[in-house]
């Protein structure tokens, strides 16, 4: 079928079962030609092939709205109509749904129920103010994910990004399973930076004594109180923050929910039992570290945290106990990673001991 308004290079003949059903005056004056139809990938995607230009235009009809978009080769085309073809069912399936719709959901039903709820939000909102409040959720695609990968490692370490993707990840994980706002998975293909090498730094008792001996008041003072617990204990900051109130001073054992269990109990030295006995504290954990980073600033210490000071007392308690017990006051799963992290004795030490 070649007459005028028909022309093979846009229109191909298909087999039987593309046909189109004829009329009857159709089928008394062509009884033997099939109908020809436009060659398609779905009902959405045309594709023709120019005459004048040789290259390949591929019409689609997206969500009401009709595009064209020539290409090189026929291949090309198809691709490209698959993929606006994808992006119209993420934008049925999303409405108009932003990044902040999923955000405050995800907070107010799943960030609510976790001890780390301001941890949370204050990722998200970081993350917020780099996709912006109105950013479509179909719209935050694999690009869009691995150029905040990347903004992110100029500031920050390859574990805190891995920590702050597992979060993202899990915030779009919920909005396609169980929301069912979008289809597609942002974070497919898109690579992770390799998680930091464990601190090794440890406190020494000339800088340990030049922050406990500076003359400091009020919540500043209280840090340096719970540095002191810190050395003596191997908990975190916020577990010493707690425990005053958690510790049993005739079995000498602090009863805590911690980071890692739903019920620690934790055994306490001698200095440290003095030191727990105390009032509660009043600063809260964030705060508590931004004033000792300010503290050490001030006596021009660099290079350490606070956090650093869990290894620092596991280290030293691991000249006084073996490693299966050090486990237990340490609370670590991990024997290996406790032996590669925090059992720090020297060949010669280990020399001396036996």
């Amino acid at each position: 079928m070649s007459g005028p308004g028909h022309h093979l290079s846009v229109f191909q003949r298909k087999d039987a079962t593309d046909t189109l059903q004829a009329s009857p005056m159709e089928a008394f004056l062509f009884p033997l030609a099939p109908r020809i139809i436009p060659e398609r990938q779905s009902r959405m995607a045309y594709f023709q092939k120019l005459k004048t230009t040789g290259k390949w235009q591929a019409q689609i009809e997206r969500n009401g709205k009709r595009t064209s978009k020539s290409f090189a080769t026929k291949r090309e085309a198809q691709a490209w109509a698959m993929e606006q073809e994808a992006k119209a069912k993420r934008e049925r399936t999303s409405g108009d749904r932003t990044w902040q719709d999923a955000v405050d959901k995800y907070l107010e039903e799943v960030s609510s129920k976790k001890d780390g709820e301001v941890w949370e939000a204050r990722r998200l909102k970081t993350v917020r103010e780099f996709f912006g409040e109105e950013a479509r959720l179909d719209e935050i695609e694999a690009p869009q994910i691995a150029a905040w990968r990347d903004s992110r490692i100029k500031v920050v370490s390859g574990s805190t990004v891995v920590r702050e993707a597992n979060l993202l990840r899990n915030v779009f994980t919920i909005a396609r399973l169980e929301w069912k706002w979008i289809t597609h998975k942002p974070f497919e293909g898109v690579k992770m930076p390799q998680e930091s090498e464990a601190r090794n730094q440890v406190w020494s008792w000339q800088l340990i004594k030049r922050v406990l001996r500076a003359n400091r008041s009020g919540k500043t003072k209280e840090m340096q109180d719970a540095f002191h617990i810190a050395l003596r204990t191997g908990m975190r900051l916020g577990e010493i923050l707690q425990a005053p109130s958690h510790y049993n001073p005739e079995s000498r054992i602090v009863s805590i929910k911690t980071k890692t269990e739903t019920l620690a109990r934790i055994p306490i030295g001698r200095i440290a039992h003095t030191l727990l006995q105390r009032k509660a504290f009043v600063v809260d954990a964030n705060e508590g570290s931004v004033l000792f980073s300010k503290l050490c600033k001030e006596l021009l210490i660099t290079g350490l945290t606070f956090h650093d000071t869990r290894a620092t007392a596991l280290t030293h308690l691991a000249k006084k106990v073996d490693v299966l017990t050090l486990a237990k006051i340490s609370r670590h799963k991990d024997i290996n990673l406790l032996m590669r992290v925090y059992y720090r004795p020297s060949v010669t030490e280990i020399a001396k001991s036996i």
